[in-house]
């Protein structure tokens, strides 16, 4: 109970000390700062599958300090001159992801909230039009799984994907219609190897080839080339990618490099509106902060 009691009075001396040092502010932002880094250091190290190597690292770390503890000169200079070196090996081995990981940042695609929309500025008629595109676009899917029609569906989302992506595709900008996608992802159809972009609620191309994933070690050689260039597009982008599988019929989804298998058409609707559109919740959270923005002007 003793020691307890000390352990309290050091504790509140010590938050007291803080407080009369008038940097109890400052000392909180730099340590949210930190974890905030460190949070996001853990992620791109998950992101680009660096485990091991960081693993490697900290041997060779580990090796140095002792190696300077011991007094080994040699040594200690050779892996010295291994760091200085590694620093820049690193950027040029890692530079795709380091690229995809600072354009994520920089769109905010990196934050939990990926919709397309951001809720101030959504406006019925496009809440109404994208919800009818994804009830259609699970209907089509449903049908291309139930006569095992392979397909691969891109839905953008707040990043628009690049030039690279469309220019060897067809850019058709129709609405989505089963019919429609069904025509495309036909067997003797000349664009039913590419993939379908979804832009603004409608089939904006189509014929597209896709990213092979970066890092395909982690991936299952049983999955074809429509699953691989799934997961490498959501690698690159923030886009929702939707693949049918030719052989089996399941219905995936591809998002951040990992794949999800087995929807059915109910459960794929209501992913894909959840990670589109905002819920009912938040608009009417938007509605009331912006009624009452405007009676306080």
């Amino acid at each position: 109970m003793k020691s307890m009691g000390q352990f309290f009075y050091i504790v509140k001396e010590t938050f007291l000390s803080l407080i009369n040092t008038g940097n109890i502010v400052v000392d909180l932002i730099d340590i949210a700062l930190v974890a905030v880094f460190v949070y996001y250091g853990i992620k791109l190290i998950k992101e680009i599958r660096a485990l091991q190597l960081v693993k490697g690292i900290i041997f060779l770390l580990l090796a140095y300090a002792v190696a300077a503890l011991v007094g080994l000169n040699t040594v200690t200079y050779i892996l010295k001159v291994v760091f200085d070196l590694g620093a820049v090996a690193l950027l040029v081995v890692f530079q795709p992801e380091l690229r995809r990981f600072l354009e994520k940042m920089g769109t905010g695609s990196i934050t939990p909230f990926k919709r397309i929309f951001s809720l101030n500025n959504i406006s019925e008629e496009d809440y109404k039009e994208w919800e009818e595109a994804l009830v259609t676009l699970c209907d089509a899917v449903s049908s291309l799984s139930l006569s095992r029609t392979g397909a691969l569906i891109v839905i953008e989302r707040k990043s628009r994907l690049g030039v690279e992506i469309e220019k060897g595709g067809t850019v058709i900008n129709a609405k989505i219609s089963p019919e429609l996608l069904g025509t495309i992802f036909y067997e003797g159809s000349p664009l039913h190897d590419g993939a379908v972009i979804i832009r603004d609620a409608k089939a904006h191309a189509a014929g597209c080839f896709l990213p092979l994933p970066v890092h395909s070690d982690h991936i299952p050689k049983s999955l074809g080339s429509r699953h691989r260039a799934a997961i490498g597009m959501s690698e690159s982008s923030d886009a929702i990618v939707v693949i049918v599988s030719e052989e089996t019929g399941v219905i995936s989804t591809a998002c951040n490099g990992y794949l999800t298998r087995n929807y059915t058409k109910a459960a794929l609707f209501d992913y894909l509106k959840k990670e589109v559109l905002p819920s009912d919740e938040e608009q009417k959270a938007e509605k009331k902060s912006i009624i009452k923005r405007m009676m306080r002007k």
